[in-house]
């Protein structure tokens, strides 16, 4: 049910409306099926606002946040809509980096991407994520040549589409320009090096770089495969982020790359060389000050990939950088049981017994291969791994993934006025109740149930 049906359901519509005018507002909101020029109040609820949860009031009308003091002040108006939430915390929505699948699908090999990128973008809602990069891991030429077409068609059709789904910020391709011992999950015969630079990064993916700027967001490489980082410095002036890992990079290589462009780091920890005190490698980016204010860096906060002390000491070193990723793959939102996959590798799902984790494992190795976590679970692990706030562990999915991808605030992470009213409300344990996309909801759970009340005061 959207907003739409909550509210032309609730008890209190027909006792609210008294008088000629607001019956024909209502009847052309009604017949149009569209609230979008109503004017909705939430109240009774907190606010992640501004590095800060606040109790206040969120005012959303045409799919975007109002400046409540220009309501009040400037038009006069009460609400149309008032939806009490009994409490409960809005948060711009979660923001997702790095995925792999989900549902049972697999941005990297699935047989059909359209319905691939529909089903997750849907199914991500129900915890809490608006807005996602699919990533497609290591493949041959020939699977980048078929699949990138389709994803950049795709997403160019989602332009103008209203769908109430999670929106897509563009592909993460990670790899296949990785190192081959530092490889995890992705298959070792179709990994690449950048022999003639950018020409072989095109040919690979069978397309020119600026035709995968305008679909690609995020390119994950390793950066001793660049030492000139001429490609790095290509794809970062073209406006994708560039991102370190899958590498045995030392600090020194790490800090060109950074200086030529590169502003992320693919989950911290996994698949690269580990801190050493001669040599800190990738990792030593986090505190070097030169650079920190530069670096962005992703972490599976799942309980099994990143110890808890390791994500503690990562964030202590350098909060204002830390991205949760789920690095979820297609076994994630699914039970147990079947075989699964990441690209084309076959995975298999352990459940610990004792902390009722699940873990993907490439099936008979002891090589993780992704997550089945969720963004609300990495949220919750993150805050018992470091003994965060509520308000660090979401910025951390929510303003640093945004402003990694340059989107902060307008068009994610924030609820500053004129932003997008993309955003999830939960509870204090972070249980998602409900998600909104472009001020709809667009889903909710079973015992969410807001008092709404319909003024329609002019």
């Amino acid at each position: 049910m959207n907003l739409f049906d909550q509210v032309f359901n609730s008890d209190e519509l027909q006792s609210s409306i008294n008088d000629t005018t607001h019956i024909l507002k209502l009847h052309s909101a009604h017949s149009n099926k569209d609230l979008s020029n109503l004017l909705i109040q939430f109240t009774n609820c907190r606010l992640f606002y501004d590095s800060k949860i606040i109790k206040d009031d969120l005012w959303i009308r045409n799919g975007l946040i109002e400046n409540p003091r220009k309501i009040f002040f400037e038009e006069k108006r009460q609400a149309d809509v008032q939806i009490d939430l009994n409490g409960l915390l809005i948060s711009p929505g979660f923001i997702d980096v790095q995925i792999n699948g989900g549902f049972g699908r697999d941005f990297t090999i699935d047989a059909n991407i359209d319905e691939c990128l529909s089903e997750v973008s849907k199914g991500l809602l129900n915890y809490g994520v608006t807005a996602f990069c699919p990533t497609v891991i290591s493949s041959d030429s020939s699977n980048y040549k078929n699949l990138l077409p389709k994803i950049r068609d795709y997403l160019n059709k989602e332009k103008s589409c209203k769908k109430l789904s999670s929106k897509i910020l563009g592909l993460h391709l990670e790899g296949p320009f990785i190192n081959k011992e530092k490889l995890g999950a992705h298959d070792i015969n179709v990994l690449k090096t950048l022999d003639n630079g950018i020409k072989t990064l095109e040919d690979i993916y069978g397309m020119s770089v600026n035709e995968l700027r305008k679909f690609v967001s995020i390119l994950t490489l390793a950066p001793e495969l660049d030492p000139s980082n001429e490609v790095i410095k290509k794809l970062t002036d073209s406006g994708i982020v560039v991102s370190l890992g899958h590498s045995k990079a030392n600090l020194k290589q790490g800090e060109n790359a950074v200086l030529s462009g590169a502003t992320f780091i693919t989950h911290l920890f996994n698949a690269m060389l580990p801190f050493h005190h001669r040599d800190p490698h990738l990792i030593g980016l986090l505190s070097n000050f030169n650079l920190e204010s530069h670096i962005f860096y992703g972490v599976i906060s799942d309980g099994i990939h990143t110890h808890p002390s390791a994500i503690n000491i990562a964030y202590k070193s350098h909060p204002n950088g830390l991205v949760l990723v789920t690095d979820a793959m297609s076994a994630m939102g699914l039970e147990d049981g079947r075989v699964h996959h990441i690209g084309n590798q076959a995975v298999q799902i352990v459940k610990d017994l004792t902390t009722k984790k699940r873990s993907a494992y490439l099936q008979g190795t002891t090589t993780l291969c992704g997550s089945v976590a969720t963004m609300d679970d990495c949220v919750r692990n993150l805050i018992s791994s470091t003994e965060c706030s509520l308000v660090e562990a979401l910025r951390c999915a929510t303003e640093h993934p945004a402003k990694l991808l340059g989107i902060y605030p307008l068009n994610g992470g924030s609820l500053n006025y004129g932003a997008k009213a993309n955003f999830t409300i939960i509870d204090d344990n972070i249980n998602v109740k409900a998600t909104f996309i472009n001020g709809d909801l667009a889903w909710s759970c079973s015992d969410w149930s807001p008092l709404i009340k319909c003024k329609f005061i002019p």
